[in-house]
């Protein structure tokens, strides 16, 4: 999957074993973690802009678009208070979520 920006706060490589549990193809959990990650990432942005102005919102997104992340950091930073922290806890939940889903899958 690609790399973006809060990479390094995200961490849903546990997904693979769970699904390993689960009688998948392999293209089959591809496409369920492929479609993991895009969840993953819609749920970030989401977080991240519903914490920033409509003008900080335009210049997330540019940054974004333009691959940035140093930039990002910096500017999130200034923007928004513990945005690491904000961040993690989307992440988080959303990984529960998925984690939920897979076990209602199993059993």
């Amino acid at each position: 999957m690609n790399k973006h920006f809060y990479s390094h706060l995200v961490n849903i490589d546990s997904l693979v074993s769970d699904l390993d549990t689960l009688d998948l193809t392999e293209k089959q959990k591809k496409d369920l973690l492929e479609i993991a990650h895009l969840h993953m990432h819609q749920t970030i942005i989401d977080e991240v802009l519903s914490q920033l102005t409509e003008e900080d919102k335009k210049a997330f997104l540019e940054l974004l678009a333009n691959g940035e992340d140093k930039k990002i950091w910096k500017h999130l930073n200034e923007k928004v208070e513990k945005i690491e922290d904000k961040i993690s806890l989307a992440a988080k939940q959303v990984e529960k979520e998925l984690k939920a889903d897979v076990d209602d899958l199993s059993t």
